[in-house]
């Protein structure tokens, strides 16, 4: 006799299932860093490939051996350093945001991709004359710059990125930086751990079997196999959350942690085939070589983070790469 036991379809790891409101993700926390620098950098997903790296890991099976990893090809343009937003306290002793200014030195090509997201303030104020006491946090107001890569759009996506440091170190690295670019290097180095954060592929409306996983009905079932059985108890008079439904699948904000860089290269034409990255075209910037898959689809936009829970074992011992697949 079969057991009676069976567990439940689907995982329940992230409940509710909610769509990203935005294809750009937000992050609510951020590492604590000594060095004052953007903590975060705006890449965009090229495609896969493999490389063969030279192992040198103490303690691996593999050590001193070339093996094969399968690697993720990110393009990073500059990002441009719109302004900084100012936060202070509240009576009831929430950050609230106070100021946000912005640089007058935009260029031109810049500027009018900006336009076509935000209202630039005419406001007069200069971040030069903000001082230590009028504020209690800040951040950077930072613009990606996507008519630099192949990914067929002007438009950019604005966000907000914490600095490392003390706070004097970080009004000091807003007031040297803003109005400048911020390049791939100012951010990350090669072996080091990052948090990658993204929106995963939109799947569209699903069934259950899609979705959840659930089996098959019987082919003598009553209307339809691709369905649930039943809906659950009759008592109490409603569908328990955890029900396999149908619905839209998909396009979820996801964090994957401590992701290893094994390589930022200067020269596109290391990564780029004859015919271009499948369903990308050319990588035209600095690239970033990072081990294994990442969530989201082609040409989408993800947030580089400074890992903020790294691994002890993850990047010890670095790989060096000896040769990347076209």
């Amino acid at each position: 006799m079969g057991k009676a036991r069976n567990p439940r379809r689907g995982s329940m790891q992230f409940w509710p299932r909610k769509r990203s409101s935005h294809s750009l993700v937000r992050v609510r926390s951020w590492a604590k860093v000594s060095k004052a620098k953007p903590l975060g950098f705006i890449a965009h997903k090229a495609g896969m490939t493999h490389i063969m790296a030279l192992d040198n890991g103490s303690k691996s099976m593999t050590k001193g051996e070339k093996i094969a990893l399968p690697v993720t090809i990110f393009d990073c343009p500059p990002m441009f350093a719109l302004g900084a937003v100012f936060y202070n306290k509240d009576s009831k002793g929430q950050l609230k945001k106070s100021n946000t200014l912005l640089t007058s030195e935009i260029p031109k090509d810049i500027k009018k991709n900006i336009e076509r997201l935000i209202t630039l303030s005419k406001k007069k104020g200069s971040v030069s004359e903000v001082t230590l006491d009028s504020f209690k946090e800040l951040k950077l107001l930072v613009v990606s710059v996507p008519s630099l890569t192949s990914i067929g759009t002007k438009k950019p996506k604005i966000l907000e990125i914490a600095i490392g440091g003390s706070k004097e170190e970080q009004l000091e690295y807003i007031k040297t930086n803003v109005g400048k670019e911020i390049k791939l290097d100012d951010v990350v180095n090669e072996i080091s751990q990052v948090d990658v954060h993204s929106v995963t592929k939109g799947k569209g409306f699903q069934g259950v079997v899609k979705k959840f996983g659930v089996s098959l009905l019987s082919h003598k079932s009553e209307k339809s196999r691709r369905k649930i059985g039943n809906l659950g108890a009759w008592t109490p008079k409603r569908i328990h959350f955890s029900i396999a439904q149908c619905g839209k699948m998909g396009f979820h904000l996801r964090t994957e942690y401590n992701k290893l860089v094994l390589k930022i290269g200067t020269n596109p034409e290391d990564v780029n085939s004859k015919g271009g990255i499948n369903k990308f075209g050319f990588v035209k910037n600095n690239y970033l070589l990072m081990k294994g898959s990442v969530a989201g689809p082609k040409k989408g936009t993800v947030l580089i983070t400074d890992a903020i829970r790294p691994s002890k074992r993850i990047g010890r011992d670095s790989y060096e790469v000896t040769y990347i697949s076209k």
